[in-house]
């Protein structure tokens, strides 16, 4: 029975969490009336009965539906009733179900997310849903790509409503760990303990990954149900998905629906300059300095993923740690390449003369001290490029326009920042990116 309940157990909890809290427990009676665990130390009891018994016990409940009262003991002591171990530990009005969290990040918080013109909305949203408030309805929708931030506020909510809000009950987990516990409870014949959870016990639910439950018509009709029970009942909902909701297949169009009930929000690919301000927190997080040469290189080049950013950096201290120099161009491109491949073999010679033909504009024009609008620009554009399509320094890339390395620098500000304001200059640059990668 023990062994049933356990393996109920590794399907809803982190593993990490599992091991420390599950798989040192031992078994010591179990019969028709209770199951008794003993737990290494009384300081072990105290946290997992304050933290998982209500877990344990539900999945207990669920295995074959007889209610067993589970029991807490130290080894080699009696058991105390579950409803004594409750009430040493819950304050006086607390509601007897408990919050069920996956593991949290301990980084990912609201002030450690870099916030940008890519995922504002959503950051707003999420501290809305946090606040309680109705500016984004009863339903949060969140979609984007892997690596741009959706776990990170997704945990950043479970962090805040768990310090600020510790009689709230949130229930947060996958959409995968929904099927599975769903199924078991199926199986054992117990979907009113199930329902019980989630329909009545529950005033915030965050459900990450929607689109794994492609094609199962039963989790989306019970998923549906409860959100139309949370929603009626004014409580809290966060969604995450790789797609908007229309993108979605094999999905039940009532459930699509609900799903759009309230805000539907995208998270973009941070922009160059959300990017470097991302390699800069970064990099100061653990413990080091890039000056702003080699933190524009990896802005340029590592783009989409964040957390590919992250991996960059922990690579360049630790290569730079074990080969006890200082960070250079060539240690920053060596740990780029093995992230992102090997570089083409661009320069900012053919990158200019390719600019050149684009706008009808001759090299030795990009070339000269000319003011003009109508070369100035060419020129900024071909030093944003070569920046981001070759291995060439900001001093290289400048002596192939005739300039220092503080006019690419320069360069790179102006057409990023007429990126983000401009709807027209960023399809421009998004067409000649595209282009010169098939250079």
């Amino acid at each position: 029975m023990w062994q049933k309940i356990k393996e109920s157990l590794r399907d809803v909890l982190a593993e990490n969490m599992y091991n420390l809290w599950i798989e040192p427990l031992e078994c010591v009676q179990c019969d028709d009336e209770s199951i008794r665990l003993a737990c290494p130390d009384r300081f072990y009891r105290a946290h997992l009965a304050h933290h998982h018994l209500g877990l344990i016990q539900e999945q207990a409940d669920a295995i074959d539906g007889a209610h067993r009262q589970v029991l807490l003991c130290e080894v080699g002591q009696k058991a105390l009733p579950a409803t004594a171990q409750a009430s040493q530990l819950r304050l006086p009005h607390i509601p007897d179900s408990r919050s069920s969290v996956r593991s949290l990040h301990p980084r990912y918080i609201f002030d450690e997310f870099m916030a940008g013109d890519s995922n504002l909305l959503a950051l707003s949203a999420c501290k809305s849903m946090v606040a309680g408030t109705d500016t984004v309805g009863p339903c949060l929708y969140i979609n984007s790509s892997t690596g741009l931030g959706k776990s990170h506020l997704t945990h950043a909510v479970a962090h805040e409503i768990l310090a600020t809000s510790p009689m709230a009950r949130l229930h947060y987990l996958t959409a995968q760990q929904f099927s599975a516990e769903m199924v078991r409870n199926i199986q054992a014949n117990s979907m009113d303990l199930f329902k019980r959870k989630y329909h009545d016990r529950c005033d915030i639910l965050l459900v990450e990954d929607v689109h794994s439950l492609t094609g199962k018509k039963k989790t989306q009709e019970e998923l549906n149900e409860l959100l139309d029970s949370l929603i009626k009942g004014g409580k809290r909902v966060i969604l995450t998905a790789n797609s908007a909701p229309r993108e979605l297949s094999g999905i039940d169009e009532e459930f699509r629906s609900r799903m759009t009930s309230g805000l539907v929000t995208t998270i973009q690919e941070p922009d160059i300059l959300t990017r470097n301000l991302i390699v800069h927190k970064k990099a100061e997080s653990h413990g080091f300095f890039l000056d702003e040469e080699l933190a524009g290189y990896l802005a340029q080049h590592i783009k989409g993923d964040v957390r590919q950013i992250e991996s960059a950096i922990l690579a360049i201290r630790a290569k730079s740690v074990l080969m006890g120099g200082e960070i250079e161009m060539a240690l920053v491109r060596e740990v780029v390449e093995g992230i992102v491949g090997p570089p083409k073999n661009l320069t900012a010679v053919m990158i200019g003369e390719f600019v050149s033909n684009q706008f009808n504009v001759s090299v030795q024009d990009m070339q000269s001290r000319t003011r003009k609008k109508a070369i100035v620009f060419p020129r900024q554009v071909a030093m944003y490029l070569s920046r981001a399509h070759t291995r060439q320094s900001l001093a290289d890339i400048g002596k192939a326009f005739g300039r220092d390395h503080a006019t690419v620098i320069h360069a790179i500000k102006v057409v990023s920042d007429r990126i983000i304001r401009d709807i027209s200059v960023s399809a421009q640059v998004e067409v000649l990116n595209k282009k010169v990668k098939q250079i």
